[in-house]
């Protein structure tokens, strides 16, 4: 099966390539064999791949900014503003736990850099924020996130500005229903933009603006009468009337979980817990989830998505640091477990010493062929979290937040 859908693929991957062939035969033969090592060996490993990500592009004039990653198709990909920003929490919190002060300068780099690229009407450029490239509202909040961690814990106030001035952008483009339905990824709303109203609602408490509060609460509600029975959520996949990858079901999770902690919104909360629980219940024993599930968490693909997996690991440690059941936190181990399998920490090739693939197998439907800087910054945040019963994005900002509420 794997054989026949590899032969189905376009030639634009070029397989023949030798270290593409290397990385398809080692998933058709053993396609989790790695060694499972500490904690800290791995996040170093997941760090330093992000690191190369980021000194590829010192040369080019997005210098400062993280590749997006690597892929058959591309090699080393532009600097990506959207998760440039979130990257930058992630290597915040890296520096104390690794003793790394230079990841602090790392991430004062990738601040700057989104600085320079704010468009004047608030808004960060969508995509690689190349030429005639359209803002996106997702993209715009997960910038935001990099911004609040800039103001929280660096103190500085250009973010905290840039980030209310990104914020009453997003106002502008919401429905009187709370949904976005303008500057969306193919033009079709998401239920995952929770991810982006909870910058949006943080920002909003830090600088005491009520517009973006209310904003923001506008489509926290939207996305609850997005949400079926089973915990599940339509409207939530890249494109209309297809099952959403595990990938965006948990952005929607981890939106509407700190989302909840912020206002101490139970409903909010709720939804948060019952996604994970059925998300959860889907997982198997090794720690595998499906790449896209339908509603029922019923499994809508045969691969898992590595980044989807890393993603739910640290919501459901989020989910057992909340709510007390351990439970929560078992899932996120076996997860973290299987994750560690996929990881090559003694590859000689630095594309993938350290790197997780989008899908698993590589020529999995989500980030095919491909190593995205997401996947490893949210392994890297799992792993961080596990490891010292943390939370990334620091509760500082809870609390800050919450005390300004």
């Amino acid at each position: 099966m794997d054989i026949l859908k590899l032969a189905s693929l376009p030639f634009r991957y070029r397989p023949w390539r030798l270290r593409h062939a290397r990385l398809i035969i080692a998933d058709l033969l053993k396609p989790a064999s790695g060694e499972q090592r500490p904690h800290l060996d791995h996040l170093q490993g997941a760090i330093d791949w992000l690191c190369r990500a980021q000194d590829v592009r010192d040369a080019e004039a997005d210098a400062g900014s993280v590749s997006a990653g690597w892929s058959f198709e591309d090699g080393w990909l532009p600097g990506y503003p959207e998760t440039t920003g979130y990257i930058i929490e992630t290597f915040l919190h890296a520096a104390d736990i690794l003793n790394r002060p230079e990841l602090v300068k790392r991430a004062g780099r990738m601040i700057d850099w989104e600085l320079s690229i704010q468009l004047p009407d608030g808004a960060f450029p969508g995509h690689f924020g190349e030429a005639g490239s359209q803002p996106v509202i997702f993209n715009t909040g997960q910038i935001m996130h990099g911004l609040i961690a800039g103001y929280s814990q660096l103190d500085r106030a250009d973010c905290l500005g840039a980030a209310v001035r990104a914020g009453h952008w997003l106002v502008r483009q919401q429905d009187d229903d709370g949904c976005w339905r303008k500057y969306e990824h193919n033009n079709v709303p998401h239920v995952y933009n929770t991810r982006a109203t909870w910058a949006l609602l943080a920002t909003g408490l830090l600088a005491a603006e009520t517009d973006l509060i209310a904003a923001a609460r506008r489509n926290l509600d939207w996305a609850l009468s997005r949400q079926t029975p089973s915990g599940w959520f339509a409207n939530n996949a890249f494109v209309a009337d297809r099952a959403p990858f595990t990938h965006t079901i948990a952005y929607a999770i981890r939106g509407l979980l700190e989302s909840g902690v912020l206002l101490d919104e139970q409903r909010y909360l709720q939804a948060a817990v019952v996604a994970g629980q059925g998300m959860a219940k889907a997982q198997r024993q090794d720690g595998w989830l499906a790449g896209a599930f339908q509603d029922d968490w019923v499994a809508a693909a045969g691969y898992c998505c590595l980044t989807g997996l890393a993603q739910m690991s640290l919501n459901w440690t989020r989910l057992a640091q909340i709510t007390g059941d351990e439970e929560f936190r078992e899932h996120a181990r076996t997860g973290l477990a299987y994750l560690k399998t996929t990881q090559k920490l003694d590859a000689g090739d630095t594309v993938v010493r350290g790197a997780i693939a989008g899908s698993l197998p590589i020529w999995g439907d989500y980030s095919r062929f491909e190593y995205p800087n997401w996947a490893a910054k949210f392994f890297a945040d799992a792993l961080m979290m596990d490891m010292k019963d943390t939370v990334v994005p620091p509760v500082l900002q809870i609390e800050r937040a919450q005390g300004l509420g």
